[in-house]
């Protein structure tokens, strides 16, 4: 089988998470900046075979948009393009911040950790995977 890559993006870092080869656990990959995107999902891509790649996405369930919507659309759309034959999904990504947060806490992660930059957001693209697995058929 092939992993999953996921994303929670953001204008300053982008969090990414992946799934083991079965694709049947999600678990916090790395962060990165908005320019080094590319050349960190290229090694990931290279690395093992991916079924698809998920974007999280704030308000898809309700309908809202917020003002990140614009930018997660633009940074969907450069997925597709620099890989036209990886399929794209998005997932609700309303609360998975929140979620990332108290799982931190839970997993006993010390504050000082939880204060690390980037954390939040690689744990919180593991919560939007996640999302992504439990949906499946």
């Amino acid at each position: 089988m092939a992993r999953y890559i996921a994303f929670d993006f953001g204008n300053r870092r982008i969090g990414i998470a992946i799934t083991d080869s079965g694709a049947m656990i999600a678990a916090p990959e790395c962060t990165c900046s908005p320019q080094e995107w590319p050349r960190v999902v290229d090694a990931l891509l290279s690395a093992e075979p991916c079924a698809g790649l998920v974007v999280g996405k704030p308000g898809l369930i309700s309908g809202d948009t917020t003002h990140s919507s614009h930018d997660i659309d633009a940074f969907a759309a450069a997925l597709r393009k620099r890989y036209p034959d990886t399929p794209v999904h998005f997932v609700d990504e309303d609360y998975s911040s929140r979620e990332a947060s108290a799982a931190m806490v839970m997993g006993g992660m010390r504050k000082s950790k939880r204060r690390e930059k980037g954390n939040l957001d690689k744990v919180a693209a593991a919560i939007i995977l996640q999302r992504f697995l439990d949906s499946k058929p």
